[in-house]
C-alpha cells in the first residue's frame, strides 16, 4: 500500500481518542463560559480586539485539543466532540429556560423614557458612546426622544422611539427588565 494511503488512514489508538474527547470538552466548555463571561456587549459587537482575542485563543487551545495526534481520525473525533457538545447547549437550552438564561442572557433595558438606566449600562460594560451610536442606528438623536432602548441578548440595541406607536402587552415585555 501506499505511504500517504497509510498516513492518510492512521489512527489515534482508544486510549489517545478518549483523551482527544475529555480534552475537546474541557477546552469548549472553559471558552464558552469565558465568552459568556465576557458579557452580552461583546458578542454583539465585536471590536478589533476582541476579534484577535478569538484568534489567538483558538491558536492557544488548538494543540491541547488533540494533544500531539496529527491523525485525521483525531481532528475529526475533536470536532466530532466540539459539534456533539454544542448540539447538546442547544438541546438544554430549548427544553430549560433556566439554562438558557444563564448561557444567553436576558434582554436589559437600558433607556426607560429618556432616562439612561446607568447601573444597567456599568453592569453590561456599555458606555455612553456605544448607546448613542445604537440610538443613532435607529435614527433617534436625543436620549430625551426614547421611550425603551433595550440591549437584546444578541449585543444589539433595540430603540422604540418615543413617538412610535407601542402595543404593549404583559407577555411582550415578560423578561425585560432594568437591572
Amino acid at each position: 500500500m501506499h505511504q500517504w494511503l497509510l498516513e492518510v488512514f492512521s489512527y489515534p489508538s482508544l486510549t489517545t481518542t478518549l483523551g482527544i474527547v475529555a480534552k475537546t470538552t474541557a477546552i469548549y466548555l472553559f471558552v464558552v463560559l469565558g465568552i459568556r463571561l465576557l458579557g452580552t456587549r461583546e458578542m454583539g459587537q465585536m471590536t478589533i480586539y476582541d476579534f484577535v482575542l478569538v484568534v489567538v485563543i483558538s491558536n492557544a487551545v488548538q494543540n491541547a485539543l488533540v494533544g500531539g495526534d496529527t491523525t485525521l481520525v483525531g481532528g475529526i473525533v475533536s470536532a466530532l466532540t466540539m459539534l456533539l457538545i454544542n448540539r447538546l447547549f442547544t438541546v438544554f437550552m430549548t427544553r430549560y429556560s433556566w439554562f438558557e438564561t444563564a448561557m444567553v442572557g436576558e434582554p436589559v433595558v437600558l433607556v426607560n423614557d429618556g432616562h439612561v438606566q446607568w447601573d444597567s449600562m456599568h453592569r453590561q460594560g456599555v458606555d455612553k458612546d456605544t448607546l448613542m451610536a445604537g440610538l443613532r442606528e435607529h435614527g433617534v438623536i436625543d436620549l430625551k426622544d426614547v421611550r425603551l432602548a433595550v440591549l437584546e441578548v444578541d449585543g444589539t440595541i433595540s430603540v422604540v422611539p418615543r413617538d412610535a406607536t407601542v402595543h404593549r402587552t404583559r407577555r411582550s415585555l415578560r423578561g425585560l427588565r432594568a437591572t
